[in-house]
């Protein structure tokens, strides 16, 4: 059975930090491309960052770059996904994709709520 579980999730104050983690089972884990991806309430998901199969390549969306940091351990099946300097505009709730795309294969996490505030 193919799991994704994001855990990490929190209220925390502008300027602070939080750091996502995603388990995953029931897959060739290393095989895929990991990303995160975030939807605030009323927008659209949008990726956040991603990291290749092979972990060497990585990108990150303008609005996060400096402040989050992406890895991941295909020994421990785990994502993750660092976030500082943390701004009321990261309010969202946060998914975990594993996706390869020459298999067709594309999962996700059930995400968990980051709210950044005051």
């Amino acid at each position: 059975q193919v799991q994704l579980v994001e855990s990490g999730g929190g209220l925390v104050q502008p300027g602070g930090s939080l750091r996502l983690s995603c388990a995953a089972s029931g897959f060739t884990f290393s095989r895929f491309r990991l990303n995160w991806y975030r939807q605030a309430p009323g927008r659209e998901r949008e990726l956040v960052a991603g990291v290749d199969s092979a972990g060497g390549s990585v990108n990150y969306a303008d609005s996060v770059k400096g402040r989050f940091t992406i890895s991941r351990s295909d020994a421990s099946r785990m994502a993750y996904l660092q976030m500082n300097s943390l701004k009321p505009e990261d309010t969202a709730v946060y998914y975990c994709n594993a996706v390869w795309r020459l298999a067709g294969l594309d999962y996700w996490g059930q995400g968990t709520q980051v709210t950044v505030s005051s």
